[in-house]
């Protein structure tokens, strides 16, 4: 953890010492009571936390407000439900690298157990963002849907936005580096790859199909490789 976040709602209550935040402040930053780290509330400011009483059950902490985060860049992730190990990797490593949204959507091709998992019906994929945001030093999260279908995902984006769709298959060429004066919508299918249908919903949608080169990639690897393209210059 490079800052510490915390809910809106937790602030001014204790800290329980069981919780992974409060064994981070001990024992990895080693902080005493009156010393001071980085803090901040999750989508709000960030600025300092002091540990203002190191008690047996819990710490009492007190949140200084500093800067407001700056807005996200306007990048929108457009993504079929993949298999949880590689969903809970693409939440954390796309909020790091700093995304506006990310839409999942159940794809024709999909496994359909993947969608129904712990992570998605227990909200745990929330803890995931929060890891992402506090590993960049940021306090902002990325707004997180699920769609039943790719066209609810695609009605769902932001209007004006230059989509952009990662296909191994039918792609005529590779995704260019370089920022966009536009939003961008990155949309990544199945890991079978987009149907038939869905292309053509691509294509009416506006979306241009890109690939990454000749290297068959895991989902997570092609999304960290698009973002760094899309975010560079």
């Amino acid at each position: 953890m490079n800052i510490i976040l915390f809910e809106p709602g937790e602030v001014g209550s204790p800290l329980p010492r069981r919780d992974p935040r409060a064994v981070h402040i001990l024992r990895v930053l080693g902080r005493r009571e009156g010393d001071r780290f980085d803090a901040g509330i999750i989508n709000g400011p960030a600025g300092k936390g002091l540990l203002v009483a190191i008690g047996d059950e819990a710490l009492s902490i007190r949140l200084e407000a500093g800067r407001l985060p700056e807005p996200a860049d306007p990048i929108h992730l457009v993504v079929a439900v993949p298999r949880p190990q590689t969903a809970r990797k693409i939440l954390n490593e796309a909020t790091s690298l700093g995304v506006a949204s990310m839409r999942f959507f159940r794809s024709e091709k999909r496994e359909a157990s993947y969608s129904s998992s712990t992570l998605w019906t227990s909200r745990e994929w929330r803890r995931h963002l929060v890891e992402g945001a506090a590993q960049a030093f940021d306090t902002r999260l990325p707004e997180v849907t699920m769609h039943g279908a790719l066209r609810e995902a695609l009605a769902a984006l932001p209007a004006g936005c230059a989509g952009i769709a990662l296909d191994n298959y039918e792609a005529p060429a590779r995704l260019a580096a370089g920022r966009s004066e536009r939003p961008i919508a990155l949309a990544f299918g199945a890991e079978r790859g987009w149907s038939a249908a869905e292309r053509t919903l691509l294509k009416e949608n506006g979306f241009g199909l890109a690939h990454l080169g000749p290297r068959v990639l895991r989902m997570e690897t092609a999304v960290v490789t698009a973002l760094s393209l899309v975010k560079s210059g």
